[in-house]
Formats: C-alpha cells, sequence, structure tokens
C-alpha cells in the first residue's frame, strides 16, 4: 500500500490566466539531466492530471506557471508529452476552427472561443518523458491542439490570431485559481 501512495504523487496544478506575463514570456528548453530528475517526472504526472481534471485538449508548462519548452496533449488513446518540441513541416492547407484556453477567460471567469485559423497538418519532432527523441504527424484537431501548445511555449496565446479583440476579457485579474 506504501509504494502506491509514492507512485501517485500527482497533484492538480494552478492554472495561470491571462494577462499574467508567464504567459507572454519565450520558454527554455530542458535538458535531458532535468528530463531524468525524480521530481520532474512527478511533476510531468501532475501536468497530465491537470489537463485531464481541467478537461483541456492540450496543457502546457507556462499555465502552470513553469516557462519551460513542456507540454501534453489528449489524443483520447493516451497522453503524449513532448519536450523541447519543434514543427519542422506544416501543410500550406489551412483550416478556420474555433479554440479556447484553459488560461484565457472572460470577466466572469468563463472560458471563452473564437476562430483560429491553422495549418491542417504538421510534422513534430520531440523527446517524450524518458528523453527519448520522437517524432509525430498529425493533422485536423491534434495538428491545431499542437500547434496552439507550441504557441504558448513562444509566449502566444490564441486570442493574438484574432483579427479583432474578444470583448470582456480582463484587463486584470486574480492570475491563478484559487486551490483549496
Amino acid at each position: 500500500m506504501k509504494n502506491q501512495k509514492n507512485e501517485n504523487k500527482a497533484k492538480i496544478l494552478d492554472i495561470v490566466y491571462h494577462p499574467n506575463k508567464i504567459l507572454r514570456e519565450i520558454s527554455k528548453e530542458v535538458s535531458i539531466e532535468e528530463i531524468k530528475k525524480p521530481e520532474f517526472q512527478e511533476w510531468l504526472k501532475s501536468l497530465k492530471l491537470t489537463m485531464l481534471k481541467k478537461d483541456g485538449a492540450g496543457l502546457a508548462a507556462p499555465q502552470v506557471g513553469k516557462n519551460i519548452r513542456v507540454f501534453v496533449i489528449n489524443d483520447e488513446k493516451n497522453n503524449i508529452i513532448l519536450i523541447n518540441p519543434k514543427i519542422t513541416k506544416k501543410s500550406w492547407a489551412k483550416d478556420l476552427d474555433n479554440e479556447g484556453c484553459l488560461s484565457v477567460v472572460n470577466k466572469k471567469g468563463e472560458l471563452v472561443y473564437a476562430p483560429v485559423l491553422r495549418h491542417k497538418k504538421i510534422n513534430c519532432t520531440y523527446l517524450n518523458e524518458k528523453g527519448e527523441e520522437k517524432k509525430i504527424k498529425v493533422e485536423k484537431f491534434l495538428a491545431r491542439v499542437i500547434q496552439h501548445e507550441n504557441d504558448h511555449l513562444n509566449g502566444v496565446l490564441f486570442i493574438d490570431h484574432l483579427s479583432s479583440p474578444l470583448p470582456d476579457l480582463p484587463d486584470e485579474i486574480d492570475n491563478t485559481e484559487n486551490q483549496q
């Protein structure tokens, strides 16, 4: 029973909200040495758990207050951790579809959605949670999610892709959730 407790130290992390400056910073790459540390592995579990509990399609490290190049996506079969991702190829074809973000809420604290133009297909290289080099080819929804989460690592939010600003976004808010 004791081992079971130690294996599941994952906790729900606080979400950082726009306009917190953390969301506008360019994130730093993660070293292989850092990836191998037990505390980093535990943090990755917490990132996954937070994405699932908040019903996100993905979650990037800056959204939980860490400016490192890491995000997790939910592809319905499993959760994929992408560390130091690089989009290596983008299709010419693009698609316009609604996006939302756990870090972008209106003044009532509700998620907001707006149409964003994204590439339909992408190729991406990354390190997995073991530090192994991986490649992924995705299209449609997963391509959109990876582009959205990768933007977070570069200090870009989906609202930056809009031709006009969304109404009712806060200028100043309490930037993290109040976890009890």
